[in-house]
């Protein structure tokens, strides 16, 4: 067979071609950010290549590629022990490892000598990544955003669920991210992704959305925990985007908070040191307040103040900063944060598309003035 070599630009457009994509680089390398999709056969270990590389340094070029052939051999072999036996002659990989060089090449060319179509990718993950950088810079000027705009606590994300389960175009920003947004936000046993894994996430994301249609998407501040949005995609969201009001009760809010941060009952102590981020900007006195009511199962007060004295103050200032629009835009009003008060603003918002404005219900409380 004839080793292919595609672009990054290739790949990128074509990855659902492949019958495989696999990643040559170590374990390590592979965890901290991938191609959509790929297999991780490293054919060195993270181990090998520390030792190689402090052999190439230490001592020679040619000792360190000595050593690190016979490792990159055995490594191969053992692949092709576990992994090829039930592939046809028609199997399609696309290999690819940091810079696609020696790595990729000397595992792509096993798989082309044993007969198989395979690919290698040109510049390796440095390429596919300077592809995804391209895309989130330019990309995010095709669409039309409407932005689910409210204060903490009034459902923005569950709303955006409902839009999606009725067929609407949605970009779920703090799902690829899993964080909440804020100081509270970490998502039990869902660490965040790199940031590298989340430019990955949010390209393909991206990609597959129809730029003909509207695209729902939550409002963001520039971080996600401690994740970075694009600037592209800042900049259009907050020029650009539609924007859409969602209103919600406060005791409706309250009990919305309680159900998505009730994990923080079977941990009042980390809930507290979480809190302690809050001090240069609402003093000790009124953190440590916030902390006696967590550590005395007082979670609906705790909530109601954080709410009322710490986020809607906070909420209010960068949605006037940011979006210049939300005080006269179009008011979603929901009356809580149960699946049918979810579904019936979702089928009201989108049985008023594609006008704009359209007040949708009643506002619950008054717009302040930006």
């Amino acid at each position: 067979m004839s080793l292919r070599s595609v672009t990054a630009a290739e790949a990128a457009a074509g990855l659902g071609g492949f019958d495989a994509i696999i990643d040559a680089r170590s374990p390590a390398e592979f965890d901290q950010d991938h191609l959509p999709g790929a297999i991780n056969w490293p054919v060195l270990d993270d181990e090998q290549r520390r030792i190689v590389g402090t052999l190439y340094v230490q001592t020679s070029a040619l000792e360190a590629r000595k050593l690190g052939a016979a490792m990159v051999a055995r490594n191969i072999a053992d692949h092709l022990d576990r992994w090829i036996a039930d592939k046809p002659r028609d199997w399609q990989p696309l290999v690819y490892c940091w810079r696609g060089g020696q790595r990729s090449g000397a595992l792509a060319w096993f798989l082309d000598q044993i007969g198989f179509r395979t690919a290698k990718l040109q510049g390796g993950y440095k390429g596919f990544r300077a592809v995804v950088r391209h895309d989130l810079a330019e990309g995010p000027a095709r669409f039309d955003f409407r932005v689910l705009a409210g204060r903490t606590g009034s459902g923005k994300t569950r709303l955006l669920q409902a839009l999606a389960a009725e067929g609407a175009q949605v970009l779920d920003l703090e799902a690829l991210a899993c964080h909440r947004g804020s100081i509270l936000g970490g998502l039990p046993g869902q660490p965040q992704p790199t940031q590298k894994a989340f430019d990955n996430r949010l390209w393909q994301a991206l990609r597959a959305l129809d730029a003909a249609r509207a695209v729902f998407v939550e409002s963001e501040s520039k971080k996600i925990g401690r994740l970075q949005l694009p600037d592209a995609l800042v900049e259009r969201l907050h020029a650009h985007g539609r924007v859409l009001r969602v209103e919600m009760p406060d005791d409706a809010r309250v009990q919305l908070l309680l159900q998505d941060y009730g994990f923080f009952a079977e941990d009042p102590a980390h809930f507290c040191r979480l809190l302690d981020g809050l001090v240069a900007l609402r003093g000790r006195e009124t953190v440590a307040r916030w902390q006696a009511l967590a550590q005395a199962g007082q979670w609906a007060e705790v909530f109601g103040q954080l709410m009322r004295q710490h986020y809607d103050p906070l909420y209010q200032r960068s949605i006037d900063r940011h979006f210049s629009g939300f005080a006269t835009a179009p008011v979603v009003a929901v009356a809580d944060a149960g699946p049918a008060a979810m579904q019936a603003a979702a089928r009201a918002l989108l049985a008023g598309m594609p006008s704009h404005p359209l007040v949708i219900g009643q506002a619950t409380t008054p717009a302040q003035p930006a």
